[in-house]
């Protein structure tokens, strides 16, 4: 696999015929026909294959069930690569901190104080260098059992990421297993100091660490009794919290189960360390990586990097970064470079936020792609709820003309409200339009979380983790899923008509992504033209069209949930002509349904084509 570098710049006719231009020099690669979009398939491991339903709130493992990394056999793994999926995130895999007793297996105890529901969060990671044992058939041989998952995989034709998360680690972090670096983190730290710049942890000295006032009804493992869960946790200093809270007694809605990693930025916010010079936006991830030679930098940033090239020795083939914008962008450059020396083609996905880094953890930070969180799905969010209007798409894709590549889309993630749920939509259906939208608008890759290509609500009472978004803390099922996933069947044999409807217009649409070259070429909406000269055109509406040398295409999606539109969609002259089409007839092919067939007629160098465009319905049209 090819993965596009460049940055996609076609949301106006001019820069798209300036296609051919180079920009960044590591970003110089032409557009060839044989790269396509991606699509990343986000999946809680432990999840995935549990077939139990019990779903008691704050139930155990044995109660509630958790699924296995051999529950991704070569049925469910075929049925994941005809999805249209290239990219497995394998969500949860780093051992975290958990409640559930593996002394057997040399794994000492985490304390229902600093975990966070029972089965734990995958962000609170305790050892590095091994995997969750819960995921395993065997605990003893967990590491050996990911592998044979990453073989498989690739042996299906599709690519695995991880998480990693440099900015905290588990509260009670204690690496069992000795990977690359020596010590574990803080080993050699100078804990009578907040600050040093090798300390792994910045620290509260004098002060210990207390357990956070629980709020809202809350008690560890709903209130059940355990010999570790008596508001206690040990912890002489204090370290500060992972969201940066220097309390030595955290809030209840701080992250209290993690402690913030040093990386050499001083309680002032100064740094300490050599920053990138500003041209350096601009080189190659080669030339990144010869600055940081023969450099002396804090010890956090060599034990990370040691963390993520010994997963690319067990054959990962990237990484999703947990909240990357709260760790300094030089060592996303550190990182990140000698990542890509030891794998080029390394996938490196980052949580990031804030609109005003993205240029800066893209260019310098060297990141792959960052998610379109704050951008897009947020304004096709409001869109689906009905107070959003589809012309700020438009809006949204001209600020990001220049980093459209590199903005991964989504509708959802394990972080964000499930769209069936009611406190989002209510109705799986109205992501259709969306999806459409938020996965052929760009050239970036396109994320679905799983159990969405089937309507799940994630309305589980599951214990720590509260309806609207399926729980990352506890031992839960996933209801839509498991009537996918039919008892391991993977043929979806329970599922209702309506969750086979919705899992057949997924498929179709992410294959018809991962098969069209115009995805990878130019953009450039027609809303605005249309509502210009289409009397019966609106807001709720939104067309644009996408090309490259060898297919042409015309989309457009109706986000309203009662109304249809009766419409003469115009394609204005300027793309008439890009596509040097005469004035005549030209038969439209559509990509999803293979719907009765459409004609774009030309007149006077302008075209037309006349539909019935039904509530939530899209079409994806190919010139012949």
């Amino acid at each position: 696999m090819v993965r596009l570098t460049v940055v996609f710049l076609a949301l106006t006719l001019i820069v798209a015929c300036q296609q051919g231009k180079k920009d960044k020099p590591e970003m110089q690669k032409d557009l060839r026909e044989k790269e396509r979009k991606e699509v990343v398939y986000q999946v809680f491991t432990r999840l995935f294959g549990n077939t139990k339903t019990v779903n008691k709130p704050w139930g155990t493992l044995n109660e509630n069930g958790v699924g296995k990394f051999a529950d991704f056999d070569d049925t469910a793994l075929s049925e994941l690569k005809d999805l249209g999926v290239t990219y497995i995130w394998y969500t949860g895999v780093p051992h975290h901190a958990l409640i559930n007793d593996y002394t057997a297996y040399g794994i000492s105890n985490d304390d229902p104080d600093v975990v966070k529901g029972r089965a734990g969060s995958p962000y609170a990671v305790k050892d590095y260098y091994n995997v969750n044992p819960d995921l395993a058939v065997d605990p003893a041989n967990r590491l050996e059992e990911f592998k044979a998952l990453v073989e498989r995989t690739h042996r299906h034709g599709m690519k695995v990421l991880i998480d990693i998360v440099p900015n905290h680690v588990a509260r009670g972090y204690e690496g069992k297993t000795k990977g690359v670096s020596a010590e574990d983190f803080g080993t050699n730290d100078d804990t009578s100091v907040e600050y040093a710049r090798d300390n792994n942890f910045y620290y509260i000295p004098g002060a210990a660490f207390s357990v956070p006032e629980w709020q809202d009804g809350y008690q560890p493992l709903g209130g059940e009794d355990h010999p570790l869960s008596n508001h206690q946790f040990e912890e002489v200093p204090a370290k500060w919290t992972g969201n940066g809270s220097r309390l030595p007694q955290p809030n209840f809605h701080d992250w209290y189960e993690t402690v913030k990693v040093n990386y050499g930025i001083r309680p002032d916010g100064s740094k300490d360390f050599d920053e990138l010079p500003e041209s350096y936006s601009e080189k190659e991830y080669t030339v990144h990586f010869e600055f940081w030679e023969g450099k002396e930098l804090p010890d956090s940033w060599y034990k990370f990097r040691d963390i993520a090239l010994y997963w690319l020795e067990l054959g990962v083939d990237g990484f999703r970064f947990d909240m990357a914008e709260m760790v300094p962008v030089e060592f996303w450059s550190f990182m990140n470079s000698a990542i890509k020396m030891k794998n080029p083609e390394a996938f490196l996905l980052a949580e990031v936020y804030n609109p005003s880094l993205y240029r800066e953890y893209i260019h310098k930070g060297k990141m792959d792609y960052l998610y379109d969180k704050v951008e897009l799905y947020d304004s096709l969010k409001h869109i689906m709820k009905g107070y959003g209007w589809t012309d700020h798409i438009h809006t949204v894709q001209s600020g990001l003309q220049d980093i459209e590549h590199h903005m991964l889309h989504f509708l959802e993630n394990h972080d964000e409200q499930r769209i069936a749920s009611p406190e989002f939509v209510g109705n799986a259906e109205l992501g259709k339009p969306a999806m459409v939208v938020s996965a052929t608008i760009g050239s970036s890759p396109t994320m679905l979380y799983f159990g969405q290509e089937v309507g799940e609500d994630g309305s589980e009472d599951a214990g720590f983790g509260k309806p609207s978004r399926t729980s990352i803390f506890d031992y839960i099922g996933v209801p839509a899923h498991q009537r996918w996933m039919n008892n391991k069947k993977f043929d979806g044999g329970q599922l209702m008509e309506t969750e086979k409807s919705l899992r057949d217009f997924y498929k179709r649409l992410l294959n018809f992504t991962i098969n069209s070259t115009a995805l990878m070429g130019s953009y450039e909406e027609i809303h605005y033209y249309n509502k210009q000269h289409t009397p019966t055109y609106d807001q709720r509406v939104f067309s644009f069209v996408r090309w490259d040398t060898t297919e042409k295409l015309v989309i457009i999606s109706n986000f309203d949930t009662e109304r249809s539109y009766d419409i003469d969609l115009k394609i204005p002259e300027n793309i008439v002509q890009e596509w040097e089409l005469e004035d005549g007839a030209y038969e439209l092919e559509e990509q999803l349904y293979k719907s009765s067939a459409k004609k774009l007629t030309i007149e006077e160098g302008v075209g037309k084509i006349g539909l019935s465009l039904l509530p939530l319905q899209s079409y994806i049209f190919k010139v012949k």
